[in-house]
């Protein structure tokens, strides 16, 4: 991003088709961008002198994408699932990545001081309940999940903390004594009721003592989030082949359900009938880290396109990776296009052709259309343009034909 007293350049982008869903915009318009902020959006607006012009003719123009599941302390010395925030983000139109719970209270400050406030791209946290967050058979040590810890560490880093995080809490044995079947659940919700935050659970219900009815009917409030929804483990599908009850009983009663595709909890099998069935994920995201970028989650733009070819209209993916988790992480002036907010846009082609996107099952979805980001801005600055949009040819380069012109930098 610029640095302070610096000049955020003007963009006008023209020509392209606009979907904000926090404004109920579907329409062709233009978007204005001034001083590292959304100056207007409308239709036919004309450039001012000091604006460079964007030709987004035949793409469409949305907010700034949200991946509000992904692993990015790419310098936690305990796991090696982290990437660094900027691999495959930018260039999905991602300006916002949220690292779910890598790191807890243990190790937060530094997970902030190295990768938070150094990164160009916007980077939020879930803070995990275990102190030392994941990547090892601490994740299983009751000791570790503090709540009181947990929610003063997120309450002190409250501009970038949004919310607690338990995953991966004792899933290949039998409970006993020293682990207790709702351990984790249970200490992730109590800290955040002491900080009012909400929490997100990864939770394998393997035994009947830590069932799914019980997480997503009793433990979980209003405004926690389920993420991995479509996983195998999860009794999205009934025998009858409808959504089951326990879900919809569950979103009624305020529980978010996220998609999380991740290396082993995406399938098709239970996506792609609830989608149809009107149960839709209420977020997309990837859980994207070191094990899933080449497949099968790849990216987010791969993540949405998935979306897409089960049947989900174009404008409610717009909305599933803005707006929606913009709303769900309570940072409600992220995700949208409204005039004084940040300049984070997303120009994407919607390519049509033949093309196949493939599941954790390693299970096949033939489709016809595929989002493609063209172009990338974060807080006013274009920070992905893989087109060279709004860049002059070559040809126009005033140093042709200068013989022995050199400007020292290589």
């Amino acid at each position: 991003m610029p640095e302070h007293g610096e000049e955020f350049p003007g963009f006008l982008i023209s020509g392209g088709h606009v979907i904000d869903p926090a404004n109920a915009i579907d329409s062709p318009a233009d978007v204005g961008i001034k001083g590292g902020r959304i100056a207007e959006v409308g239709r036919n607006l004309a450039a001012r002198d000091e604006e460079t012009v964007i030709d987004a003719t035949g793409a469409y123009v949305v907010p700034g994408i949200i991946d509000m599941h992904a692993h990015v302390f790419a310098t936690h010395r305990r796991s090696d699932l982290s990437l660094d925030p900027h691999v495959s983000t930018f260039s999905s139109g991602v300006t916002t990545v949220v690292d779910a719970g890598t790191s807890g209270w243990r190790d937060f400050a530094e997970f902030r001081s190295e990768i938070i406030d150094r990164a160009r791209i916007r980077v939020l946290a879930f803070m995990n309940i275990v102190g030392s967050g994941m990547g090892g058979p601490w994740e299983d040590d009751v000791r570790e999940m503090r709540p009181a810890l947990a929610a003063a560490m997120a309450d002190e880093h409250r501009d970038v903390a949004v919310g607690i995080k338990t995953a991966h809490y004792w899933v290949r044995q039998p409970f006993d004594a020293a682990h207790p079947p709702w351990a984790a659940v249970d200490a992730a919700i109590e800290a955040g009721q002491l900080c009012g935050l909400p929490v997100m659970v990864d939770v394998v219900p393997w035994l009947p003592e830590r069932s799914y009815p019980e997480l997503i009917l009793a433990k979980l409030r209003p405004g926690d989030i389920h993420t991995h929804v479509f996983a195998q483990q999860f009794p999205v599908i009934d025998d009858a082949g409808n959504v089951s009850d326990l879900l919809h009983r569950a979103r009624d009663r305020g529980v978010i359900f996220d998609l999380g595709h991740g290396a082993a909890s995406f399938w098709f099998r239970n996506a792609a009938p609830a989608i149809r069935q009107g149960f839709p994920p209420d977020s997309i995201s990837t859980d994207l880290h070191t094990r899933n970028l080449n497949g099968p989650v790849f990216d987010m733009a791969t993540t949405m396109s998935k979306m897409l070819a089960m049947g989900m209209p174009l404008p409610e993916v717009i909305a599933r990776s803005t707006v929606a988790p913009a709303q769900e992480i309570g940072r409600p002036d992220f995700g949208t296009l409204t005039p004084g907010s940040d300049a984070d846009v997303a120009v994407f082609a919607l390519d049509e052709g033949e093309f196949g996107f493939f599941d954790c099952g390693k299970f096949r979805l033939d489709a016809r259309q595929r989002l493609r980001c063209r172009l990338t801005i974060r807080a006013g600055e274009i920070v992905y343009n893989p087109d060279g949009l709004a860049l002059p040819a070559w040809e126009r380069d005033p140093a042709i034909g200068e013989r022995g012109r050199h400007d020292g930098r290589s």
